[in-house]
C-alpha cells in the first residue's frame, strides 16, 4: 500500500503510511467500517477550526495534531476498506467533502487567529475576511477539478485520463510546469497550512504582535486567488473538457 503514488499525499509517503499500517491490524477484525473512519477524519478536520482559535503557540499546535488526526484517519480508512474490500460511492463521497472542510477549516481558523480574538483591542476583521477568501479558493480549486468530472459525465464521456490534463497551447503547458515545480499552490492545503501556522506563532511570539501571521494570511490568500484562475484557465486549455 505504501507504494501507491496516485493521489497520495508527501506527508502520507514520508511518515503516515508507517503509523496507519500499524493501526490497521488492531481495526481490521474489527466492526469499524472504512465509511465510519471516514466520517470520524471529517471531524479530525473541522476541528481545526476551534483548535486556532486557542491563542498563541498551543492553539497552532493544537491545530497541527488535528490535522494530523485527519491525514491519519485519511490513510486508514482506505487501507481498511481494501483490506475489507469494502468500497462505496459515499465512501468517496465523504472523502472529498473531509478534504474540502480541513483545508477551509484550517485557512479559516487561521484567518480568525490574525485577526486578534483574543486580543484586548480592536478585532480586525480584515484578516479573518482574507483567512476566509483563502479558504474558498481552495475550495474552488478543489471544485475546478472534481466538476470536471461531473461535466464529462453529463457529457457522455468517459473518465478523464491524466495526458489530457496537459494544455494544449505549449506557453500555458510551460506555465503549469513551473507552476507544479514551484509547489507555492501547496501553501493553502491543510496539512502544509497547519505547519506554516506553527512557525508563524512562534515568530509572532518573539515579535510579541501578529506581524508574521497576518503576512502569511494575505500570501495565502493571494496564491488562492492566483491559483484559483490559474487552475480554471489550466483546465479551459487542456482537453480535459473535449
Amino acid at each position: 500500500m505504501k507504494d501507491r503514488r496516485s493521489g497520495e499525499h508527501w506527508a502520507g509517503r514520508l511518515y503516515m503510511r508507517e503509523v496507519s499500517l500499524r493501526i490497521d491490524r488492531h481495526l481490521v477484525n474489527t466492526r469499524v467500517t472504512p465509511n465510519q473512519l471516514t466520517y470520524l477524519m471529517t471531524v479530525a478536520g473541522a476541528l481545526a477550526l476551534p483548535a486556532l482559535l486557542v491563542p498563541g503557540i498551543p492553539g497552532a499546535v493544537l491545530g497541527v495534531l488535528a490535522v494530523q488526526m485527519y491525514l491519519l484517519l485519511d490513510c486508514v480508512d482506505g487501507e481498511i476498506a481494501r483490506w475489507k474490500k469494502q468500497f462505496s460511492l459515499g465512501g468517496v463521497y465523504l472523502d472529498r467533502v473531509g478534504a474540502y472542510l480541513c483545508d477551509a477549516a484550517v485557512l479559516v481558523g487561521f484567518g480568525l487567529r490574525a485577526a486578534d480574538l483574543w486580543g484586548t483591542g480592536r478585532i480586525d476583521w480584515l484578516w479573518a475576511f482574507l483567512g476566509t477568501l483563502a479558504a474558498l479558493g481552495a475550495i474552488l480549486i478543489k471544485a475546478e477539478t472534481d466538476l470536471v468530472g461531473v461535466a464529462r459525465h453529463q457529457g457522455g464521456l468517459p473518465p478523464v485520463q491524466e495526458a489530457a490534463a496537459e494544455p494544449r497551447s505549449s506557453g500555458m503547458a510551460f506555465a503549469r510546469r513551473a507552476a507544479a515545480a514551484l509547489k507555492f499552490h501547496r501553501l493553502i492545503l491543510g496539512v502544509e497550512a497547519s505547519f506554516v501556522i506553527l512557525v508563524m506563532a512562534v515568530l509572532d511570539m518573539i515579535r510579541d504582535d501578529l506581524f508574521f501571521s497576518r503576512l502569511a494570511v494575505a500570501v495565502m490568500a493571494g496564491i488562492a486567488v492566483l491559483q484559483t484562475l490559474l487552475h480554471l484557465v489550466s483546465i479551459l486549455a487542456s482537453s480535459r473538457l473535449r
